[in-house]
């Protein structure tokens, strides 16, 4: 008589065979799928260097991780995500540190205004000893940030009406900002009337003229055609935008070793491509978006810097971030205050 085993008894021997296994090989049975959320359109580098990070880790785990990575706000506002990321609900994001301030007070030190005159400066900072405080601080908060940032680029207005000279083009000038305690903070201070409005309806709030204005890098501003809504172009570079590569600690920590490791070393070496992809565009992008009808002018940074010294801009945000994180801010940008 030839015995049939149970559906039962057949899933018991399977497992018994399972136990039996080296980990590596069971593993390998099965397929990890991590979810990775961002605002940055489709196009924009900060969204193609992931994605080819993703591809890079598949392969250096044997097809057994498929990072999906969903740009342009589909997974939520920013807000949202960073929210479902600490819930688990999604695996890794990025992000602007800034966003994520009300979470971790040190976090969106990099914003401040006019803090790094360059990208030299920008760089030593956030791969020194001021982007390991803010992602010690991070990882308190179950946040597990890894050690290259993606590039955002300096910030700069853009308006409908008129371009930005001066601060007293300022004065109850309605721009649109990220809903940024920082930044809504230094846009009063120079005089505008900041509103808070997510990226995904940046563009129609434009053009249905809720705001008249916002600021953004110039890849961002060509990247979502903001240009076919907005005129002028004032080169401030008011403020430096980098985004935090980030995941659940809790269930980053969960995965097996190799797993970390080859999601670590491509998605730093993605950050590292992606800042050169920055450069690039940076470079030609002025002359793109000129040819596309926008007006550029550069306004000298002083008149703005001292308003905002006059207005306590700086003191009110040392006492905020701390002594301890101003000074390693400071020792990168020069003293603020």
């Amino acid at each position: 008589m030839t015995f049939a085993p149970t559906r039962r008894q057949f899933a018991t021997a399977v497992a018994g065979v399972a136990a039996t296994l080296p980990a590596r090989f069971a593993f390998a049975q099965s397929e990890i799928k991590l979810k990775y959320g961002t605002a940055f359109p489709a196009d924009h580098p900060g969204t193609l260097r992931i994605k080819e990070a993703a591809e890079a880790i598949r392969k250096d785990t044997g097809g057994r991780v498929d990072l999906q990575v969903y740009p342009t706000s589909q997974l939520g506002s920013e807000p949202d995500m960073i929210s479902q990321t600490r819930a688990g609900a999604i695996d890794i994001m990025s992000t602007a540190g800034t966003n994520l301030q009300t979470l971790v007070a040190t976090a969106g030190i990099n914003g401040v205004a006019f803090a790094f005159k360059d990208y030299d400066a920008v760089w030593a900072a956030m791969d020194g000893d001021l982007g390991a405080h803010v992602r010690s601080a991070l990882a308190k908060a179950n946040l597990h940030a890894y050690e290259k940032c993606l590039d955002n680029g300096y910030r700069n207005i853009t308006s409908a009406s008129k371009p930005i000279v001066s601060p007293a083009d300022l004065k109850g000038f309605k721009i649109r900002v990220p809903g940024i305690p920082l930044w809504i903070s230094m846009f009063k201070a120079m005089g505008a009337s900041p509103t808070a409005i997510p990226f995904g309806e940046l563009y129609s709030s434009l053009q249905t003229k809720v705001v008249d204005g916002q600021e953004n890098p110039l890849a961002l501003i060509q990247s979502a055609k903001l240009y076919e809504v907005q005129k002028y172009c004032s080169l401030t570079a008011h403020t430096w935008d980098g985004h935090f590569i980030f995941g659940n600690a809790k269930k980053l920590q969960a995965l097996p070793k190799e797993v970390q490791e080859s999601l670590s070393k491509n998605l730093n070496a993605a950050a590292l491509k992606q800042r050169e992809d920055i450069a690039r565009l940076n470079a030609d992008a002025q002359a793109q978006l000129t040819k596309l009808g926008v007006t550029f002018n550069k306004p000298d940074p002083g008149p703005f810097r001292d308003m905002l010294k006059t207005a306590g801009f700086y003191t009110e945000w040392k006492g905020k971030y701390g002594d301890e994180a101003w000074a390693k801010l400071e020792k990168y940008s020069g003293k603020l205050v």
